[in-house]
């Protein structure tokens, strides 16, 4: 029983088997550090070995029952959203559950034609403007050699260029400071990132000439930390100076292809928070040198949250050289759709292959790399190209200037105005105060000579990345202008290639388990973030003291947005670090998940109760518990269950429960349709004593419902029916208390069903292969299959970074039939299929509405045994997409995608975070996605989805391993298909409905220009924020709890609650304050598609949004730039909040 109950463990939408190895893991990293020192690195190493040794124990006895498997499927699936149109007819209830507390839902939704227009209209791109899908249209990608700059081509230039107007040359020193990625966080702090920081202070201060730039605040902070005050003065005096530039100011260097946009802004809001509460500074300039491509997504954030400029590194090396030649390397990046200018931010993208000295001072490497004086001879580092650096004297100073001003002059030329930019430095630079040193004096006797020769006509310096965007401004802005004439351009630097066919491709799927836990512990944070803020609010309104935790809990919410933080890190998310450090972003991960659960239940636990009064906080004995063993059912016991979505939703919540015989009701008493379903050990063997109850809760936007399970004699939940099939071998199962039947027919096609749809599946194989849509009898063909890549037979093969494959992908073929198990019961039907690497779900819920209308696919991965090989899901589709796909950026927004048949089958691959689809003049097939992974479309029709990655070797991009630490990993999915609306009224009554169908039916310039339905905005924030229940526990007094409906009504349907985050205090102790920011996104849609039967409880308001709550009040609400560090002159309370299309915008509000 106590195995049965470790392994029923319901992680929120976790996933079970980690929770267990993870408390493990973090245990024994606790014990080792306890011994561990600086100078004990073979003790520390032999530690480590026995923790892997550990875990690998660990993760094999857990590996040896499948019924891990199932209940990751279960954590992950069943604790989804259904929807607000009704319920399953049946014995439990006769009149809908709950109809006291949620309307009945329109069968259209009420839409304003005006809401219609932002998709529909039509767009025009600036005279200056440069679309990049244009661009790769346009591009040969062919790699000719380009001479000294390999990637490039020979630059000329005339002597006498600079006479009127001199060269002016800004040198930027930079250390890059990964936060983990060959060592851990902790230790580059220990080693490297410290002493970079200690030197600064000294070396900045030796002259006030010299200059530097700073960006990862994870680091700077613990550093801060750290230091006295005498030193916090100093540094404040060297920004105050203008010597020490903070760029960016997230709390890391994101990545831009795996990161969601509430990660995102996090990061940013966290890092821009800790700079204004101690340095007093807003950065400027973003700096982004490492990220392995780049999306307009972060450059819109950068530009809601006030920076005005922004620096880039790692663009596909055509694309540098089409820039280089056309002199657009300087431009305003503009979003896809945006009519005007509002979203331009001014890019500077470096020209050559990397951000090293040697391909920063111009297109010789070997030229420029005689100018790192770090790699002097006698050093740790020296040149490749075999010419060391000189030291500068009054001997050779004019020899050298001339060397590196035709360098700095021919980088020049890449670029419209006679301003340039040289990066000085490298990853973890400045460690040594010799290096500071050998670096600044000798480019300082290099500047004295070129300055005080005019007849070079140069202006050399050091300076700040501002400094030289300044600059630039001024020399690029033409007389009676304010704005630089520089050109536009729209689009996302994706996928990456920095050499040959080297396209980095594989990270968007590398570690896919992290990249899930990454969003497990992101939909925590903002449902804790959110509720905890409500509940001060409450405090604050009752006007009673109490001993509610919020200090405690506050500093366990700052904990986890800084692990979070963290892990959005261009090493981190990307599942790119060696595995030691990806082992420390786990236990970080893991362990906020479990601190997040705490605030959440210390929450909910204050607000439930009716009697607020009768709240007292006992850490020892919690009054709500997320469930971590089946519940012991002898009363009836309160289980809470809370809303985080701003939707008044019905949704299938999922407990596990220690007797079949249950019954759930209201706290009004009123039977809930419920199901009990068998936990499932191995495929065909279920537990006798723990047992799955799903029923169907309605909970109000961002409220809590309350429910009572008890054990019933009569009156009680339906039991699952269940089916076997095996093509050919015997077939045992071991279950009690269900009805089951073993099918030995292969012939027929196995079928579910719910009100919207019908599933057919090979009974051989257990795949989807047709969806039938009730709604209008039509019926598509949609076939699922998993097949292998292999890697190349060449030198380079792929690795963590870089997909190169072996040709196209080869069919799954497993080696023995599956076992197949349909589930039939009255809250959902589902079809599992156990192959020797996949477990496959296809599960339909029996509901009206929203998670009715979409198929939810679970799979779980395990390539363990398997050697170089990565495995693959492909849906292949009637829909007639031709080349074209969409998948969406960072959650945010949806890109338009190209196959291209000139480009390499990965190059075709594209970052997928929230969605993808196909399209057709009829039809929509879009796939969401509850994690971040890589897509392609590499046929009409077709939409593939790389799983898992398993690569036996390093791929030469530094990180020294191959990707050996597969874990069994659950994926979760829905598939949702959507036809072209023909009848709906709104749709018809606006002439701009017919033109946007016609555009999208034959247009393709307007293709770069897409939106998800309404029904796809809302499935996919039902996936990535289930509902959470937490049950009351036996141990705690008996109170009488009352359900909460914080908000008046469901927030308008494209407004999303992005997050309500209480702000630090600003006083000693650093706890919360009586604000928070409210950060709202009004998403773009198209109308085009049919809005019938979602079941929500929404319209649209033009973006208007008045009053949200329904007893608290806004003491203040005061509009700020997206991470507050701005506030608008005339900012000042606001009766109704109005956001634009696609717009983020944040408010400082007080609520009481």
């Amino acid at each position: 029983m106590k195995r049965l109950n470790r392994q029923v463990t319901v992680f929120g939408s976790a996933i079970f088997c980690v929770v267990v190895f993870s408390l493990y893991l973090m245990l024994d990293h606790l014990q080792l550090d306890n011994t561990k020192s600086p100078n004990n690195g073979g003790d520390r190493l032999q530690n480590l070995s026995i923790l892997q040794g550990k875990i690998d124990r660990l993760e094999r006895l857990l590996a040896e029952n499948n019924e891990i498997i199932t209940n990751i499927r279960d954590s992950v699936i069943n604790l989804k959203e259904s929807v607000k149109d009704g319920v399953p007819g049946g014995g439990n209830m006769s009149q809908g559950p709950y109809p006291e507390l949620l309307a009945l839902p329109p069968l259209v939704l009420p839409i304003d034609s005006q809401d219609c227009q932002f998709a529909a209209r039509e767009f025009s791109e600036p005279a200056d403007g440069v679309q990049l899908l244009d661009v790769y249209d346009l591009l040969t990608f062919d790699n000719p050699d380009g001479g000294v700059w390999k990637q490039g081509f020979d630059i000329t230039y005339q002597e006498n260029e600079w006479d009127s107007e001199p060269l002016q040359v800004f040198v930027v020193p930079h250390s890059h400071n990964d936060p983990g990625w060959l060592k851990t966080f902790d230790d580059y702090y220990r080693d490297q990132t410290q002493h970079i920081l200690n030197n600064m202070v000294v070396k900045l201060h030796e002259d006030s000439r010299r200059k530097m730039i700073w960006s990862e605040i994870s680091y700077f902070s613990k550093w801060w930390d750290n230091i006295d005050g005498q030193k916090r003065d100093a540094v404040k005096s060297l920004v105050e100076r203008g010597q020490l530039e903070i760029t960016t100011g997230g709390w890391v260097m994101p990545d831009e292809a795996n990161s969601h946009y509430f990660a995102l802004i996090d990061q940013l809001l966290e890092g821009h928070q800790w700079l204004e509460r101690n340095l007093g500074v807003k950065p400027e300039t973003g700096w982004a040198v490492d990220p392995f491509g780049y999306s307009p997504t972060n450059a819109y954030l950068l530009k809601q949250a006030g920076l005005a400029n922004m620096l880039i590194q790692r663009v596909h090396y055509s694309v540098k050289k089409h820039f280089a030649s056309q002199k657009t390397l300087e431009f305003f990046w503009r979003q896809n759709w945006d009519p005007a200018s509002s979203t331009d931010i001014l890019c500077h993208m470096m020209p050559f292959y990397s951000y090293d000295v040697p391909h920063t001072c111009g297109p010789d490497p070997k030229i420029c790399c005689q100018f790192d004086f770090k790699r002097l001879p006698g050093g740790r580092v020296s040149c490749p190209w075999r010419v060391p650096p000189q030291p500068i004297t009054d001997g050779n100073v004019q020899q050298r200037v001339q060397m590196l001003l035709d360098q700095y002059r021919k980088k020049s030329k890449l670029f419209r105005t006679k301003v340039v930019m040289v990066p000085l430095g490298d990853d973890f630079r400045y460690t040594e105060a010799l290096e500071w040193d050998q670096q600044f004096q000798n480019y300082q006797k290099l500047f004295d000579y070129m300055n005080s020769h005019p007849e070079l006509h140069v202006k050399a310096q050091f300076g700040t990345i501002t400094d030289y965007f300044n600059a630039l401004r001024k020399s690029a802005t033409d007389p009676g202008h304010t704005v630089p004439s520089l050109p536009v351009v729209s689009g996302d630097f994706f996928t990456y290639a920095d050499r040959d066919d080297h396209y980095w491709s594989g990270y968007f799927t590398s570690r896919p388990f992290y990249k899930r836990l990454d969003r497990v512990l992101e939909s925590h944070l903002r449902a804790a973030e959110i509720i905890y803020s409500l509940t001060l609010a409450n405090i604050r309104r009752s006007g009673k003291r109490n001993d509610f935790p919020a200090m405690e809990n506050y500093r366990l919410l700052t904990e986890a947005r800084r692990n979070l933080g963290l892990f959005q890190h261009h090493d981190a998310i990307t599942g790119t670090g060696k595995e030691l450090v990806v082992i420390d972003y786990g236990i970080r991960l893991f362990h906020s998940i479990l601190n997040l659960k705490q605030v959440i239940v210390n929450s909910a636990h204050w607000l439930v109760l009716k009697d607020k009064s009768a709240y007292s906080y006992n850490p020892s004995k919690a009054f709500l518990q997320m469930q971590l063993a089946p519940t012991c059912l002898f009363s009836y016991r309160p289980v809470v269950v809370y809303n985080p979505t701003e939707q008044d939703r019905t949704s299938v919540v999922t407990v596990y429960v220690n007797t079949p015989h249950v019954r759930v009701v209201t706290d009004h008493g009123r039977p809930v349709p419920a199901q009990v379903s068998a936990v499932w050990s191995e495929p065909t063997t279920a537990s006798t004593e723990a047992f799955q109850l799903s029923f169907i809760a309605q909970v109000p936007a961002l409220g809590l419902g309350v429910y009572l399970l008890g054990e019933a004699a009569s009156g009680r939940a339906e039991t699952a029916e269940y089916v076997f099939f095996r093509q050919s071998g015997e077939l045992s199962v071991n279950v009690k208390h269900f009805t089951v039947n073993i099918h030995q027919d292969a012939s027929t096609p196995l079928s579910i069903h719910n009100p919207h749809l019908q599933v057919w599946s090979s009974p051989i194989t257990g795949l989807m292969e047709v969806r039938h849509l009730k709604e209008d009898g039509s019926e598509h063909q949609i076939k699922v299959e998993f097949a292998w890549y292999g890697t190349t037979s060449n030198r380079d093969k792929s690795g963590a970074y870089l997909f190169l494959p072996d040709g196209e992908a080869k069919m799954y073929s497993p080696a023995r039939p599956p076992v197949i198990r349909v589930t039939k019961g009255s809250v959902f039907s589902e079809i599992t299929t156990t192959f020797d690497h996949v477990t496959h779900t296809l599960r339909l819920y029996h509901v009206q509405g929203v998670e009715g209308q979409s198929v939810e696919i679970c799979n779980s991965v395990d390539i363990r045994g398997e050697f170089n090989r990565e495995i693959t899901m492909r849906l292949t589709s009637d829909v007639d997409s031709k080349d074209r796909f969409f998948t969406d950026l960072n959650g945010f927004q949806i890109q338009s995608r190209k196959t291209m048949a000139k480009l390499p089958l990965q190059a075709n691959f594209y970052p997928m975070t929230s969605m993808a689809y196909l399209q057709d003049p009829g039809t929509r097939l879009t796939l969401l996605t509850a994690q971040s992974l890589g897509s392609a479309s590499l046929k009409s029709g077709q939409l593939e989805v790389i799983m898992d990655r398993r690569l036996n070797q390093d791929d030469n991009r530094g990180m020294g391993q191959g990707v050996l630490d597969n874990k069994v990993t659950a994926s979760s999915f829905r598939l949702l298909l959507e036809k072209r609306a023909k009848t709906d009224g709104y749709i018809m009554i606006n002439p701009l409905f017919s033109q946007l169908l016609l555009h999208q039916s034959i247009g393709e310039k307007l293709s770069t220009l897409s939106y998800p339905s309404l029904l796809s905005h809302v499935s996919s924030l039902y996936l990535n924020h289930p509902l959470i229940p937490m049950a009351v526990s036996t141990e705690a007094e008996s109170r009488s709890l009352s359900p909460l409906s914080p908000l008046a009504s469901s927030l308008p349907c494209d407004v999303h609650l992005v997050n309500l985050r209480t702000i630090q205090s600003k006083e000693e102790g650093g706890g919360p304050s009586d604000e928070a920011a409210l950060i709202l996104h009004r998403k773009g849609f198209d109308c085009a598609l049919s809005n019938r039967n979602t079941g929500l409880l929404c319209a649209t308001t033009q973006g208007k949004v008045r009053p949200l709550f329904s007893e608290l009040k806004f003491q203040s609400i005061t509009p700020a730039s997206l991470t507050l560090m701005h506030t608008p002159e005339k900012g000042s309370n606001q009766e109704e909040i109005s956001l634009k299309p696609m717009e983020i915008s944040t408010y400082r509000v007080q609520l009481t």
